[in-house]
């Protein structure tokens, strides 16, 4: 069994919105497919590290949902900036059991073991305006963070730590998210949502003993990244 990640596949099978109009996402959702089928097999797991869809609803997404469960492997999805689709945990895991997407899971507020590993994780959050609503944004999000460690510390597993926004980024520090990675002593962390030029300012490699790595769809150029192997 083999864990892979990816982020930012930004999936629009049920909604008007191409992301070919962006340089390098030509042809992209077959790209993605064809990589993923080369690499992938039915027995692995591939993290998506949120941005999955455009839909706006459930329902909407459900074209993009029927892809990802087409492709190989058991998915763990968690949630985006753009995810506008996302509900309770509850009720996403009720509409996939409804459409038979029984190769797709949510991470929120848990972890998902993968062996002797734990897939731990959130969406995170940036201070990107400095306003008095992103500390409380943060807050709820470093505290989805530490309880998807916590399950993962008491399941006693080794933590793996999958985000979407970058918790380093330029001169930029989200300190609460950095502070629960060394408390729970992550040693390794993958992250989405810059594209573009935007992936200039990645932080790449070690930071006080977390390896930080950025997995966005365009920056893999459409390729899974292996993350760990139990063979």
């Amino acid at each position: 069994m083999t864990l892979y990640t990816i982020g930012d596949t930004h999936l629009s099978l049920g909604c008007n919105k191409p992301m070919e109009i962006f340089s390098g996402w030509d042809h992209y959702v077959q790209r993605l497919e064809q990589n993923w089928r080369a690499k992938v097999k039915p027995e692995d797991t591939v993290v998506v590290t949120g941005d999955i869809s455009w839909a706006i609803s459930l329902p909407q997404a459900l074209a993009d949902f029927q892809f990802l469960h087409s492709l190989p492997g058991k998915k763990i999805l968690l949630k985006g900036n753009h995810d506008y689709w996302w509900s309770t945990r509850n009720k996403m895991e009720h509409f996939f059991s409804e459409n038979g997407l029984n190769s797709l899971f949510i991470l929120h507020n848990n972890c998902i073991p993968f062996g002797r590993f734990g897939i731990c994780g959130t969406r995170g959050w940036i201070f990107e305006n400095g306003e008095p609503q992103d500390a409380k944004v943060l807050a709820r999000e470093t505290g989805r963070l530490e309880a998807s460690l916590a399950d993962c510390s008491r399941q006693g597993l080794i933590p793996l730590a999958f985000l979407h926004y970058p918790p380093l980024y330029g001169s930029e520090r989200s300190k609460p998210i950095l502070d629960t990675l060394l408390e729970f002593q992550v040693r390794r962390c993958f992250y989405g949502h810059l594209h573009g030029s935007a992936i200039h300012a990645a932080f790449l490699g070690p930071w006080h003993g977390i390896e930080m790595s950025l997995v966005s769809c365009d920056f893999l150029r459409f390729d899974p990244v292996l993350v760990e192997s139990l063979e």
